[in-house]
């Protein structure tokens, strides 16, 4: 299993769910790397899961200066930087009615600003040929109730892929964005009651092509895939890893 033997991946947002499920298939594949993430607790338990081979460092995707000292301490530690995963998400739900603008600036800063920055700061420390990947949502395809703004955040996302690539044209770095749908993450502790997020999730797997909702290894293997020199001829693209969800569902 050496896809990524000897490469350097940072992944932010990778101390739980998808970012968590994304770096134990790095891990699996050979790579070595960073995770990023703001709670220390969780950080120290994923990287303790995910090996020696892997730093946490514990910072905000919002914050500019934080994302430099991430790049900086990553290379300092690891020597280059191959792959970033631009994984951590979020933010407030909510009809057009009910978002405030500070919940905007909030939802824009965690899911595309973040994306964009972290991106830019990582350029100086990583290696031409490079790989990046961004991480959608399908709520960019589909109306979903009070997800107007999260959405529209994604779809953005999905359009840097195109962008970053074009940009980076010069370093051979390419850029490609997975669009997961529904994916068991502790996501669903923050917006559904503890009683019922067993009940919610039989009701996506329901409504799933599929006939259950996704679990971060399965965006992990495409992530691995994005990574690798088997995606060398891939850039700008969008990976749906949604389970049929986008264009199948009823």
């Amino acid at each position: 299993m050496s896809k990524l033997k000897n490469k350097v991946a940072v992944i932010t947002g990778g101390n739980s769910g998808i970012g968590l499920g994304i770096a134990e298939a790095f891990k699996n594949e050979g790579a070595m790397g960073a995770i990023v993430g703001r709670n220390q607790d969780t950080l120290d338990s994923a990287v303790a899961q995910l090996g020696d081979n892997f730093i946490a460092i514990n910072a905000d995707v919002t914050n500019v200066a934080d994302l430099e000292r991430v790049f900086r301490e990553t290379s300092e530690k690891f020597g280059k930087i191959d792959v970033i995963v631009a994984n951590a998400g979020g933010g407030t739900i909510g009809t057009v009615a009910d978002i405030s603008e500070a919940d905007y600036d909030k939802t824009m800063d965690l899911n595309l600003k973040s994306v964009y920055f972290t991106v830019q700061k990582a350029l100086p420390h990583m290696n031409d040929g490079g790989s990046v990947i961004l991480i959608g949502s399908n709520a960019a395809h589909r109306a979903y109730a009070s997800f107007t703004l999260y959405g529209a955040a994604k779809a953005a996302v999905i359009y840097l892929a195109k962008g970053l690539s074009s940009d980076l044209l010069d370093r051979k770095i390419r850029a490609n964005v997975i669009t997961p749908g529904t994916t068991d993450t502790p996501a669903f502790d923050k917006f559904v009651p503890a009683e019922q997020i067993e009940a919610v999730k039989k009701h996506y797997a329901g409504v799933m092509p599929t006939g259950r909702i996704g679990q971060p290894s399965d965006i992990g293997k495409a992530a691995v895939f994005l990574a690798s020199d088997d995606a060398a001829f891939m850039l700008g693209a969008e990976l749906l890893v949604d389970g049929g969800m986008t264009y199948l569902a009823k």
